[in-house]
C-alpha cells in the first residue's frame, strides 16, 4: 500500500511537470532543468542581439565603402555556416521526442525526400528574404532600415496565431500595434532628411525600392520563422539542440546555393574584382568586411532558429526588435545619419511595444508558477489521503 502511494505521488508530480514543461508560450528541452533552459535562452539571445547588431552595421559599411553587389551582399549571409559543423560534431545526436501516449515509444523519423524537401523550401525562402532585405539596407539609412523592419512582429504575430497557434492577449495585440504604428511613422515619413545619403538622379526610386523590398522581407522573415516553429513541432520532433544546427546547416545550404547562381547569372561577379579595388578602406578592409558580416549572421541565425526551438518565433522575433534602439544609434555614431524627431518617435514606440510583449511573458510566468503549485499542492493532498 505505501509502494502504490508513492508511485502515485511520483507520478502525480510527472504529469504535473510534463503538462508545464509543453505549455505553448515557453517549451524547455525535455531533460534541462529550469536554471539551463534559462541559460540557454540567455545565450541564444546573446547571439540574436550580438549578431543582429554587428552584422546590420558592417553590412552598411560594405555598401558605404563602395559595395554594389546585392547578390554578394545577400550570399555572405548564409555562405558562413560551415563553421557551424565543428560545434555539430560535437553535440549528440537529435533523438526524436516520445509521443504523448507513452514515453517509451518513439515517433518515426521522417524520411529523407521529407527532410530534403523541408529544408529547401526553407531555405529557399531564406535565400529570397536575404536578397529583399540586401536591397533595402542598400537603397535606406541605417535607421530607417532598423526601423521599418520592426513590421516584421506584427507579420510575425499574424503567422503564429494561424500556423503555431499563438495565444493572443492584449498586451500582445498591444505590442503588434505599437510597432506596426512604428513601422507606419516610417513609410509616412518624407525623405528629404536622407537625401544626403541619396545624391543620385534616382534616389526617390532607390528610396521607394528599398522600402519595399525591406517591407516584403519583413513579412517573409515572418513567414519563415513561424515555419521553422512549425517544423520543429510537427516534421522534426527532436529533443536535442542539435537540430537546431542542422536546420541552420542545412537551408544555409541551400540558401548559399542559390545566391551563387544569382551572383552568376545577374553578372555581378565580373565587377567583384573591381569592387575590391576601388573600396575606401583598401582590399583588406574590404575582404575582412565580408567575412565579418558572413561570421556576425550565423551568430545572429543560431540565436534566432535556438530561440524558436527552445520558446517560439514569435518570442524569437521579439527579441530581434530589441536591436532597434541599437542599430540607428550605429548609424548616428558611425555614419553621421540625422536621428530626428519622426525617428526617436518611431524607436520609443518600438520599445514601448517591445517591453509590452515582455510583461506578457511576466504575467504568463506567474500563471504557469501557480498552476505548479497548485498542481504540487494537489498531488500532495491526494497522496496523504
Amino acid at each position: 500500500m505505501e509502494r502504490s502511494t508513492e508511485a502515485l505521488v511520483e507520478n502525480g508530480i510527472l504529469e504535473m511537470q510534463e503538462l508545464i514543461l509543453v505549455s505553448e508560450d515557453q517549451k524547455p528541452l525535455p531533460k534541462l532543468k529550469h536554471w539551463k533552459w534559462w541559460l540557454m535562452v540567455a545565450f541564444n539571445v546573446a547571439f540574436l542581439l550580438v549578431g543582429q547588431s554587428a552584422a546590420t552595421v558592417l553590412g552598411r559599411f560594405y555598401f558605404k565603402g563602395g559595395g554594389e553587389s546585392l547578390w554578394m551582399a545577400t550570399l555572405v549571409q548564409s555562405a558562413a555556416f560551415p563553421v557551424l559543423l565543428l560545434p555539430r560534431f560535437f553535440l549528440p545526436s537529435a533523438k526524436s521526442l516520445p509521443t504523448e501516449s507513452t514515453t517509451t515509444t518513439f515517433i518515426s523519423k521522417p524520411s529523407v525526400l521529407s527532410l530534403a524537401s523541408l529544408y529547401f523550401f526553407l531555405g529557399t525562402l531564406l535565400a529570397g528574404d536575404n536578397f529583399l532585405y540586401s536591397v533595402g539596407l542598400h537603397y535606406l539609412p541605417l535607421s530607417t532600415y532598423s526601423l521599418l523592419c520592426a513590421a516584421q512582429l506584427a507579420f510575425n504575430a499574424i503567422f503564429s496565431f494561424f500556423i503555431n497557434s499563438q495565444k493572443f492577449t492584449a498586451l500582445i495585440l498591444n505590442s503588434v500595434v505599437i510597432i506596426s504604428l512604428s513601422a507606419s511613422l516610417i513609410s509616412d515619413y518624407s525623405e528629404s532628411s536622407d537625401q544626403e545619403d541619396h545624391e543620385k538622379k534616382d534616389s526617390k526610386a532607390q528610396y521607394i525600392a528599398g522600402f519595399s523590398c525591406t517591407l516584403a522581407a519583413s513579412a517573409g522573415y515572418a513567414l519563415l520563422l513561424s515555419l521553422m516553429q512549425f517544423s520543429f513541432e510537427k516534421i522534426l520532433k527532436k529533443e536535442s539542440f542539435s537540430v537546431v544546427l542542422d536546420m541552420q546547416i542545412y537551408t544555409s545550404f541551400v540558401a548559399t546555393l542559390i545566391c551563387i547562381v544569382g551572383l552568376l547569372a545577374s553578372g555581378e561577379w565580373k565587377e567583384l574584382k573591381c569592387e575590391m579595388e576601388r573600396s575606401e578602406k583598401g582590399k583588406a578592409v574590404y575582404v575582412m568586411t565580408l567575412v565579418g558580416i558572413a561570421l556576425a549572421w550565423q551568430v545572429c541565425s543560431v540565436g534566432v532558429v535556438g530561440l524558436i526551438f527552445i520558446v517560439s518565433s514569435l518570442f524569437s522575433n521579439v527579441v530581434s526588435m530589441f536591436t532597434l534602439p541599437l542599430a540607428p544609434v550605429g548609424g548616428v555614431v558611425l555614419y553621421k545619419e540625422k536621428m530626428d524627431g519622426v525617428k526617436v518617435v518611431a524607436m520609443l514606440l518600438a520599445i514601448w511595444g517591445f517591453a509590452s510583449y515582455i510583461y506578457q511573458q511576466y504575467l504568463d510566468d506567474q500563471e504557469a508558477k501557480t498552476t505548479e503549485n497548485n498542481g504540487s499542492n494537489a498531488v500532495l493532498d491526494s497522496s496523504s489521503s
